[in-house]
């Protein structure tokens, strides 16, 4: 089974106040220590994953460079790192590659070095069409940068783009969330992301909201059920659009799904480097289904620790990675092939909770396939804890 590949590039021109990844600004001289730390790595995974006890192929038919904004990199840099995975991997002619850009780094240099590197895709971290609201949370681009880069994509021949919404940001209402999503379909994209802001310890904004300060303007977030709002109309108008939800967060036009991201979705094998990256291979050992491994969650911690932290999913486990990771698609997951894979006794743990959560309108079974309903999307983290207790009900 082919790989995806996924390298982190945690580099940031600015920490946006509502982000939880470990992104930051940093000093550009790390930026060459860091790409030789990434191709180090990548030149050594076989030994990793003998190590790991991973079964590693060598095909690779995606490749994901997230962050952070990868094209805040040299583009000497990002060329190296592409080189690398060229180098390693047997990478398929027909690969989707894909690189996380923030709007307005993408000068005609740059957009010159993706089609050399063989990037035919690209996310943009848009988040709010509204300058006014863009720029609340710290973002440096404005819709005219967004729209002048679009179309730079696309006389580079590159259309395949995602945009990157999120709903609950300071100052939001459903006039200006109309508008973001109003304007997204106009671009004509194929693809957009719409992610409802999370409010935890792990981002400054998260902080102050909880906190019931007025730093960030988190006096003026949404609440959750205007948020969950906005959502539901981002829904419905997309959909309307002919840009259909495939994944609780994820919309596209026919065929033009993510398809690195719908690896991991489905337990595919992948490959993560740098920063806080993971990784996912099907296991040699008798008793475990896979083994899991990632890197460490800090830059300093990343550049000067070696070792990765190493998780084996046991068939159990395994199972139920299945409900929370594949419920997450709107095609919802096959109880036959769940049943050839694992066998009858142990899904007839979960038959209960399916009962239970379709009671409650959050799931809905039409023969062998069960999915959530709308409903159920909205309260997913609810819906996947009751199923994180299959394999404790199945010992």
């Amino acid at each position: 089974m082919s790989l995806g590949i996924y390298i982190s590039v945690p580099f940031c021109r600015t920490k946006c106040t509502y982000c939880n990844f470990a992104s930051d600004v940093f000093s550009r001289a790390v930026f060459e220590r860091y790409v030789d730390r990434v191709r180090a790595d990548i030149e050594n995974v076989p030994q990793t994953a003998t190590e790991m006890g991973g079964q590693m192929e060598r095909a690779v038919d995606s490749i994901y460079l997230g962050g952070g904004t990868p094209t805040v990199l040299e583009i000497a840099q990002l060329e190296r790192i592409f080189a690398a995975v060229q180098q390693q991997f047997d990478v398929s002619p027909a690969a989707e590659v894909t690189v996380e850009c923030a709007p307005g780094t993408l000068t005609p240099a740059v957009v010159a070095s993706l089609q050399r590197c063989g990037v035919n895709r690209v996310s943009l971290g848009v988040q709010s069409f509204v300058d006014e609201e863009a720029a609340a949370v710290g973002r440096l681009h404005k819709r005219s940068a967004v729209l002048e880069d679009i179309a730079r994509l696309r006389a580079a021949g590159i259309s395949n783009i995602n945009i990157d919404l999120i709903a609950g940001l300071p100052h939001q209402t459903a006039e200006s969330w109309q508008f973001s999503v109003d304007e997204t379909i106009a671009t004509g994209i194929p693809h957009v992301s719409v992610y409802m802001l999370e409010v935890d310890e792990d981002s400054r904004l998260g902080r102050e909201v909880m906190a019931g300060g007025t730093r960030y303007h988190a006096h003026f977030v949404p609440d959750e059920e205007a948020v969950a709002d906005l959502y539901l109309t981002a829904c419905d108008r997309l959909e309307s659009a002919g840009i259909a939800q495939y994944e609780i967060s994820n919309f596209a036009r026919e065929g033009l799904e993510s398809q690195h991201n719908v690896k991991y979705w489905t337990r595919q094998p992948y490959l993560g480097f740098g920063v806080d990256a993971h990784s996912m291979l099907l296991s040699g050992a008798s008793d475990t289904e896979a083994v899991r491994f990632a890197s460490a969650e800090s830059l300093d911690r990343y550049m000067t620790v070696a070792g990765l932290l190493k998780t084996g999913v046991s068939h159990r486990a395994a199972l139920e990675e299945s409900f929370f990771l594949c419920l997450r698609l709107t095609r919802g997951v096959n109880l036959g092939e769940l049943s050839m894979k694992f066998g009858d006794r142990i899904l007839e743990n979960a038959h209960s909770a399916i009962a239970e959560l379709a009671r409650d309108g959050l799931m809905e079974q039409n023969g062998k396939i069960v999915r959530l309903t709308a409903h159920g999307r909205l309260l997913s983290n609810e819906v996947f804890e009751r199923f994180m207790l299959v394999d404790e009900i199945a010992r």
